[in-house]
């Protein structure tokens, strides 16, 4: 059989003197045939019991896994889970609600004190937060650590904005569409102000449902929550229900603070001491690792107490990077074993009873490192070696030796003034030739090739040849009909044939050469190439100075695997550097501005302050690329080096980015000007390191902005500062007289310098035509040019440019600990 391991094997023929043994050698004995029929059935046996044992043992595994997973989410160890009461319009009563599950929860009419509840009844521990309506960067930053975010609709109002979501204003639709892209954990919808008749109640909640339904996920449960048993019934569901989150979310331990004080410190003057108390969530956190603070409603409390203070130092949300300077872990007070009936006084409530304390290891801290320190005279040449000094005393020894043919009666002195004929060449050779600027690319097929006037035809064009240009003499006198022309005429002829082709909107790289600079000097950093996919360029030439502030990797992916590595380590460590999660502790992060603190200590009445541990490398600068499309409600234009505000995870930065294409298939990127809406461009800024996966939202705030608005949303897509992005400029000129294959144009440069500057440089057409300059006319800048077809008089010359594009430094990266 074709396949088959094994080959088939015929009967040997029986010869005439065979013996009884031989003609019986293929035969098996009946003993042997037994013997493997059992072993067949013992092994299939085996096999079958290895399987079955197999299936059980991860079926165990994943029960036990899945116990454990709800244990720490619902167990008396595990932190209180983040209820986030979000309104869909502005209409919909939070204060009702957010009150009765509350009282709910803790079996009293008026509440607690205690941000969080412990319910006996539900064996349940829970924080509720309630989103304010309008405040985009509060409702973003609770979104970011609840468990479970509740979006409440109202049936008896109707919005008038949205005809499609009629229980859905302008806010909450923009609120959802973040939502999304930080990550919804679970989610449920509540359904407030039915009526009381019951037919006109279950028919309103069925037209509720079925609005509703496509603008969250599949699995979001709808529940109505007017009376007490409706939220006992949705409580308890909660209760038993499997919460997710986002993996972003997982992979860093954070702390939301129920309780902001300063301490002062002696050492330093201006600085303290800020302390932080709360549940760590997530993961464990070691008291060796940075911490980052977030503060979400900063623009309504600076805009409420502080109207002079500058809107750039504003709206923000980040307020840096710190060390921890030590970790105290409290006594929960907030257990799940107290009683219905028994009372907590505040003041043991607020009296916390420090159970352990735990300091940093000086050796095994992570430094506060975050920029580079360059060194100014790195790749700089101070002083020759030894060797150069030898090559140049040859060389010139040699210059000394070498005999020249002078004239009769020539002396020493005269001699010394006489320039070499080599010398003389070379000058030559230098104002006829190229006068430096050369293409990227080595094969060049209108460069290096003397005598060439000749290209390769287009098919329908392959039986026209070039042939000696005729008319040179007569296009010449035309050309120098031209020069007559003063400065002033000229621009006005330019801007008649702009105005003639400004129809042509497919070409926004186009730009003006300069009158008053020689083109070869306004852009220098400029240079042609051959073919933007297959054109080499190296991605260390001519690098910024703040190139050198940055850090890089070598291999990100190998480096995050190592990261994430050390991160599963902390989990497992040892308990005198770290604290798990469900731990009640208190924070003392050093070396923070006694404003910004004080700002903080305001804003922890209103809204949570949250602090996220660092992975290692997170604190340093490099080059961060992300994903990003315009949002759909944002019609202002957002141009490239535009500063914005980047809601990176649990981090925010204010950045400068610079937009480009994502090439798939090419190392080289073309830079965008623009931020065009409905379609996805790669930004690039200075930022510190963040590992991906994480989602990006970015705000627009300034002084025209009222509040901040979403203005992209994307994630983050890569750590690479070699990732070249190359910025595309289009020099135009205009056929003045054209003969087959040759023209004559003018107005892309205007002296005879700049055209042998960039003679190496292909020229093309917008109808298709590729050519290359042969040389100057006249004194204006004109030039003859030659083309593999025939050119259209109404066609316009154009001559691409590149170079390298980079982000543009921030100012400040947290304003508020600026």
């Amino acid at each position: 059989m074709a396949g088959s391991s094994r080959s088939q094997v015929n009967k040997s023929h029986k010869t005439r003197f065979a013996s009884k043994s031989s003609r019986n050698a293929h035969k098996i004995p009946l003993k042997e045939k037994s013997k493997i029929g059992k072993s067949d059935r013992n092994a299939g046996k085996v096999g079958r019991a290895a399987r079955l044992q197999r299936n059980k043992m991860l079926r165990e595994q994943k029960r036990a896994a899945l116990l454990k997973e709800k244990r720490a989410s619902s167990g008396s160890t595990s932190p209180p889970r983040v209820i986030v009461v979000f309104g869909l319009s502005e209409s919909v009563n939070l204060n009702a609600l957010e009150k009765d599950i509350v009282s709910l929860l803790s079996g009293e009419e008026n509440g607690v004190a205690f941000p969080a509840v412990a319910s006996a009844e539900y064996k349940l521990r829970t924080t509720v937060l309630k989103a304010p309506h309008g405040d985009l960067t509060g409702c973003m930053e609770m979104a970011k650590v609840a468990d479970l975010i509740a979006f409440v609709a109202s049936a008896s109002c109707i919005s008038d904005q949205d005809t499609d979501h009629p229980y859905i204003d302008s806010f909450g639709s923009q609120c959802l569409s973040v939502f999304r892209v930080l990550g919804l954990p679970s989610t449920v919808v509540l359904l407030r102000d039915l009526p009381d008749e019951s037919k006109r109640r279950h028919d309103i909640k069925k037209a509720c449902i079925s609005t509703l339904t496509s603008e969250f996920p599949e699995d979001c449960k709808f529940y109505v929550a007017d009376t007490r048993d409706e939220l006992h019934k949705f409580m308890w569901l909660f209760r038993e229900q499997r919460l997710t989150v986002p993996h972003w979310r997982n992979q860093r331990s954070y702390l939301m603070s129920q309780k902001v004080t300063v301490v002062a410190e002696n050492s330093s003057p201006g600085k303290c001491s800020l302390l932080l108390t709360g549940y760590i969530r997530a993961r464990n956190l070691s008291v060796n690792q940075l911490v980052v603070l977030m503060s979400s409603a900063l623009y309504l409390l600076v805009k409420q107490f502080i109207p002079n203070f500058f809107l750039d130092q504003v709206h923000v949300a980040g307020a840096g990077d710190y060390q921890l300077s030590k970790i105290e872990l409290l006594k929960d007070p907030c257990p799940l074993s107290v009683r219905k009936g028994d009372s907590m006084d505040s003041d043991d409530i607020y009296n916390e009873q420090v159970i352990r304390c735990l300091m940093p290891d000086p050796m095994k801290q992570e430094s506060l490192v975050v920029e580079n320190t360059p060194d100014p005279l790195a790749g700089e040449q101070t002083w020759p070696t030894e060797a150069e000094m030898a090559e140049a005393d040859k060389s010139r020894q040699e210059k000394k030796l070498k005999k020249r043919a002078l004239p009769p009666g020539t002396s020493e002195y005269q001699a010394a003034w006489i320039v070499d004929d080599s010398d003389g060449d070379d000058s030559n050779s230098d104002e006829d030739g190229d006068d430096g600027m050369v293409l990227d690319e080595k094969q060049n097929d209108f460069v290096g090739q003397v005598g060439r006037d000749e290209f390769e035809l287009d098919d329908d064009q392959g039986s026209l040849m070039l042939k000696e240009w005729d008319e040179e003499t007569e296009m010449d006198s035309v050309m120098v009909e031209g020069e007559n022309l003063t400065k002033e005429q000229i621009e006005e002829e330019i801007k008649k044939i702009k105005d003639a082709h400004a129809e042509d909107e497919e070409y926004p790289d186009e730009v003006v050469t300069p009158f008053d600079v020689p083109a070869r000097k306004r852009f220098a950093k400029y240079r042609g190439v051959k073919s933007f996919r297959t054109s080499s360029w190296d991605p260390k030439e001519s690098l910024p100075s703040d190139y050198a502030r940055i850090f890089a990797f070598d291999n990100l992916s190998r480096t995050q695997k190592h990261v994430m590595a050390k991160a599963l380590e902390l989990d497992a460590g040892h308990l005198d550097e770290c604290v798990t999660p469900g731990s009640y502790v208190r924070l003392y992060i050093k070396d923070v501005a006694a404003d910004v603190a004080s700002r903080l200590c305001n804003l922890s009445k209103t809204m949570p302050i949250v602090s996220c541990g660092l992975l290692l490398h997170e604190s340093k600068i490099s080059v961060l690329h992300f994903s990003v499309k315009k949002h759909d409600l944002y019609k202002d234009p957002i141009k490239s080096k535009e500063e914005l505000l980047f809601h990176v995870g649990f981090r925010q930065f204010m950045t400068r980015p610079i937009f480009s294409s994502d090439s798939m298939n090419n190392d080289k990127h073309k830079m965008e000007r623009f931020l065009h809406p409905g379609r996805f461009t790669i930004a690039s800024i200075y930022a510190p390191i963040c590992f991906p996966p994480l989602p990006l939202i970015v705000l627009k705030t300034g002084e025209d902005v009222a509040s901040p608005t979403v203005a992209a949303l994307g994630s983050l897509r890569s750590i690479d500062p070699d990732r070249i992005i190359l910025k595309k400029i289009i020099l135009t000129g205009y056929p003045q007289r054209v003969s087959k294959l040759k023209s004559s144009v003018r107005y892309m440069f205007h002296s005879p310098e700049d055209v042998r500057w960039f003679k190496p440089v292909e020229v093309w057409t917008k109808c298709g035509r590729r050519g290359r300059i042969k040389e100057p006319v006249g004194t204006h800048g004109a030039m003859k040019c030659v083309f593999n077809g025939v050119l259209q008089q109404h066609d316009t010359v154009c001559m691409s440019l590149y170079k390298r594009a980079y982000p543009k430094w921030p100012q400040h990266w947290f304003p508020i600990g600026a």
